[in-house]
């Protein structure tokens, strides 16, 4: 995401500068009362309150101007929601962080949102996955999740209208590509419609919550790579049982003294495991994955987009030259570029883009129609707001 330009609205003076100040001066500064205080906070809470209800019934009224619509995802704007938010951040001024009050802010708009119908959003189960923290971070929990048992069938979900949207996740930062998702969009016509970056802390965790009890250890083979040098150094004697799902390892790792399993600490909360160690253990510190957003339509550009698209190659000399050119001589900075078997011939490749910009902008419009002669498709997947914090 681009950096946030530099806030030029003035700050008032923090409490200890004032005080510095008054020292100087010889004032002496009065100490609060805490009733006081206590007071002046609640008039605050008060105030806090009676917004949110009166924005509630300003969201009530949108829905109305929309007129009848058939579901709550008749209403979900996400070009909308991220505006919304950046606008949040870039109002900012502490003390508390941008994530913060994202989330805040996230929250009150599902809320907002629901008051139509909840959304309903599938991911990977059973609960306590970090694709289920990925739902809560972007949707709100007044969304309704729904576990589901695989990424093929959150897409499935989605596509037959059981779901609203899917959040699938798609790369992680140090164990790469989920092959399994790009693979989906070869042949679903779902669209993308928004991204989720997680921070992803893995946790060592089991019944009794002592290392020495430990056997075996059940994880997702991502979370096994993830965790692999602290395992070789702490565990390297304990067998490895790769599972569908963190949160299935955890489920399986609670009917056993002698078992473990790696995850986030929802699933921990949500099967009754202990933390084995208190920190994390995986092997970079800044682990995070990415998810994707999956829905049935495009929809409008926020202002700071990305777009995703496959294109199918002709076999000769030159190709992926061919394909990537149109992109830079239109001045679009291409985000990643990830090759996989096209399955429709053999040695066909497809190549899966990602683009700083939107669909409907004239230098992406114009690169695309440059594109189509030198490839053999091409397939929009989606354009979508860039991840929020």
């Amino acid at each position: 995401m681009a950096s946030k330009p530099p806030k030029t609205t003035s700050k008032a003076k923090p409490a200890s500068a004032k005080k510095a100040a008054a020292k100087e001066t010889g004032i002496a500064v009065a100490k609060p009362v805490l009733a006081d205080v206590r007071a002046k906070i609640d008039q605050i809470d008060r105030s806090i309150q009676s917004l949110i209800a009166e924005r509630a019934q300003f969201a009530h009224q949108v829905g109305k101007a929309k007129g009848k619509l058939a579901a709550a995802v008749d209403y979900y704007r996400p070009e909308r929601e991220a505006q919304v938010l950046r606008m949040v951040v870039d109002r900012n001024e502490g003390p508390l962080s941008d994530e913060l009050l994202v989330h805040v802010f996230r929250e009150i708009m599902s809320a907002c949102l629901a008051q139509q119908e909840p959304l309903k959003i599938g991911y990977l189960g059973p609960e306590g996955t970090f694709s289920q923290q990925a739902v809560l971070k972007h949707f709100g929990r007044s969304a309704l999740g729904l576990p589901l048992a695989s990424i093929e069938e959150v897409f499935q979900e989605v596509e037959a209208g059981n779901a609203d949207f899917g959040v699938v996740p798609v790369e992680n930062s140090g164990q790469g590509t989920i092959q399994i998702t790009l693979d989906m969009f070869l042949t679903s016509n779902l669209k993308i419609c928004g991204e989720v970056e997680l921070r992803v802390q893995q946790f060592l965790m089991s019944r009794s919550g002592r290392l020495e009890d430990i056997e075996r250890v059940y994880a997702h083979p991502q979370s096994f790579m993830q965790t692999s040098a602290w395992l070789r150094a702490n565990l390297p004697k304990a067998e490895k049982v790769p599972v569908s799902s963190n949160a299935e390892g955890a489920r399986r790792a609670r009917n056993a003294d002698d078992a473990a399993a790696i995850g986030g600490e929802s699933a921990g909360h949500v099967y009754g495991l202990k933390k084995v160690v208190t920190k994390p253990i995986q092997n970079d510190a800044d682990n995070t994955t990415r998810f994707l957003v999956i829905g049935r339509q495009f929809f409008p550009s926020s202002g700071h987009d990305r777009t995703s698209v496959l294109v199918f190659i002709h076999d000769k000399p030159g190709a992926l030259f061919d394909v990537l050119s149109p992109f830079a001589r239109h001045g679009i900075s291409m985000n990643r570029i990830e090759s996989r078997p096209s399955h429709q011939a053999k040695w066909e490749y497809g190549f899966f883009i990602d683009l700083a910009g939107h669909i409907e902008d004239a230098s992406m419009q114009a690169a695309l129609a440059e594109l189509k002669a030198h490839s053999a498709q091409i397939k929009v997947l989606g354009s979508y707001p860039v991840a929020v914090p």
